[in-house]
């Protein structure tokens, strides 16, 4: 039976952008609940935006994540025993979560520089709609794009 009630979710703004986003983007990037070390590397990252002239750094956050989040992804489905990857539309905070997952762990792949260096140059090529991340949701939309023959065994 399903809840009578949807879940609320308990995010609260961060203190120095007032933005739920940012908020939740470092509850990402946070390992073994060091809250004060993830949010040091998000704004690090955030002041390395705007040394570098990119423009404000939230701006450049929200395009980066305009820019990585699907609108389509493929799920599998089992339809006479044979498994067919179905291209679905992606909701909102869906979208949210694969950006912020392909943005860190991209971010977290980068050798040799600090986090927060690696995860500015990320955000700042995301919002250019060039980048690792970008080319993931790129592929994405190439493997539902591809599938879209199987479109009507999604319910």
């Amino acid at each position: 039976m399903r809840r009578p009630h949807k879940s609320t979710e308990r995010v609260f703004e961060d203190i120095k952008y007032n933005s739920k986003k940012v908020s939740k983007f470092i509850n990402y990037i946070m390992l073994d609940g060091k809250k004060s070390v993830a949010t040091k590397i998000v704004y690090d990252a955030f002041d390395i935006i705007e040394e570098k002239g990119e423009g404000k750094a939230l701006e450049v956050f929200e395009t980066a994540l305009k820019n990585v989040g699907p609108e389509m992804e493929v799920k599998s489905r089992r339809v006479g025993g044979a498994n067919y990857q179905v291209p679905i539309p992606v909701d909102e905070k869906r979208q949210l979560a694969l950006a912020f997952r392909w943005i860190i762990g991209f971010a977290r792949d980068g050798k040799g520089q600090s986090i927060s260096k690696t995860l500015a140059n990320l955000l700042i090529e995301s919002s250019k709609g060039e980048g690792s991340a970008v080319k993931k949701k790129e592929n994405t939309h190439k493997m539902a794009e591809a599938n879209k023959a199987f479109a009507h065994f999604a319910w």
